[in-house]
């Protein structure tokens, strides 16, 4: 397993991280598999999206906010209840093939990493399988 270190540096915010994983992926050999991409934060996650306009990323951010707002009556008491839901619907881990060594993935996608809690330093694990 191999892990990335993510630190963000507001609030909310979409880390493109496909380059990092990429590497990961050429350091081990491996050509043809796939990869796991795991984050293990309750207040952040992962997606697969468009990294060629900045304006999708801010879409994507802006109608997570407009869906879970901040100024609810959440019950948990560490206040951070709008991030843990962004977190479940964005999800925690993502499968993606590897061919010629690297991501598949289409045209316009990148991996992103959500933070929904900064900023802080966090994980994520990355396994890589051959086959």
């Amino acid at each position: 397993m191999e892990e990335i270190i993510v630190k963000t540096s507001i609030k909310i915010e979409m880390i493109d991280i496909t380059g990092e994983v990429n590497r990961r992926i050429k350091k081990s050999g491996i050509r043809e598999g796939i990869c796991l991409i795991y984050c293990p934060h309750t207040t952040a996650g992962l997606t697969m999206n468009e990294n060629a306009d900045p304006n999708v990323v801010r879409d994507i951010l802006n109608g997570l906010d407009r869906l879970i707002p901040e100024d609810q009556p959440y019950l948990h008491a560490e206040g951070n209840s709008p991030a843990h839901i962004k977190s479940s619907i964005l999800g925690c881990s993502t499968t993606i093939i590897i061919s010629g060594g690297t991501l598949s993935l289409g045209t316009w996608q990148s991996l992103f990493f959500c933070e929904l809690d900064g900023p802080r330093t966090r994980s994520v694990w990355v396994k890589i399988l051959e086959g």
